[in-house]
């Protein structure tokens, strides 16, 4: 080969290498779990779960428990089988998985056997991404979740431990679920997602939760005599009730710094993320990778 041709060829590579790299790690299917206590509470992120599984990704949304509990007159064993049920429509509404652990509602404790359940559904997922709420919080059972999955985040990369299971060889990034508990200390936003196209997603998601949405929820809030009857009305109320839940207003200075003043201004609804500080952290040089569509914002 000619000096020239070679020194040609060597440059071309040098050149586009950079990009190819680039594409292949934007091509890259990211594995993500959405971890809840209760069936509704991963549609918390529906969103940006939506977002993912538009462009290919491979998201799993789990309930710690099957929520037996929640319903004012359904027995524990009916309501566990409607919830699940449930559950599953809200995923498929996405197109995402969605499965229910064996865990009666109200009773959830941070034992060593849940905390083997969640490493091992963490591990079978290859998570990269682990999304879950923060051990802060009304609920025991939302407290005990955060708290299982913190004290799993490390040991899902400990061969010794759980070894029928392969374990993970790198730390998947660990971040937190939004809320607005205030103790020990408030939630801190360190990526913000737009929601505004795919807001009705979210609420059919939650729709589907029809024993919660309608029955429980309204009963355990008071409004019970407000919920309308047919399931078209029913739809519109919740979301007028419920977009709320998602407002951009908190995050209204990340969002800026995320999308521009002009866009960020103007987002309607986010959902937001905070970094746990646990496994792989979440940097500036990161985010992109693994939220790929603020690529295209």
């Amino acid at each position: 080969m000619k000096p020239l041709v070679s020194l040609f060829l060597i440059v071309f590579l040098f050149a586009i290498l950079p990009g190819l790299q680039a594409q292949d790690k934007q091509e890259k299917k990211l594995h993500i779990i959405i971890i809840g206590a209760h069936p509704d509470d991963p549609d918390k992120v529906g969103g940006t779960a939506y977002k993912w599984a538009q462009m290919g990704h491979d998201v799993l949304m789990v309930s710690v428990t099957n929520g037996d509990a929640g319903h004012q007159t359904i027995k524990a064993k009916e309501l566990a089988k409607i919830r699940r049920e449930e559950a599953r429509k809200a995923g498929a509404v996405i197109g995402v998985r969605y499965t229910t652990l064996d865990n009666h509602d109200g009773q959830l404790m941070p034992t060593y056997e849940n905390r083997l359940q969640i490493i091992k559904i963490i591990r079978e997922q290859k998570a990269d991404l682990v999304i879950f709420p923060r051990p802060y919080d009304y609920h025991p059972d939302h407290r005990y979740t955060g708290v299982l999955v913190l004290d799993a985040a490390y040991m899902v990369t400990v061969p010794t431990i759980l070894p029928k299971v392969p374990h993970l060889e790198k730390n998947p990034l660990f971040l937190f679920m939004s809320d607005g508990f205030i103790h020990p200390e408030p939630f801190k936003a360190d990526v913000c997602i737009d929601i505004d196209d795919v807001i009705e997603k979210k609420m059919d998601m939650y729709h589907q939760h029809k024993s919660q949405m309608y029955e429980w929820l309204a009963f355990n809030r008071g409004v019970l005599d407000q919920v309308p009857v047919s399931d078209a009305d029913r739809r519109s109320w919740l979301g007028e009730t419920r977009k709320g839940g998602s407002s951009a207003t908190p995050y209204r200075d990340k969002l800026i710094d995320l999308y521009g003043i002009e866009k960020g201004s103007n987002i309607k609804y986010c959902e937001a993320f905070q970094d746990s500080g646990y496994g792989t952290r979440l940097t500036r040089e990161n985010i992109s990778y693994y939220f790929p569509f603020l690529n295209s914002q």
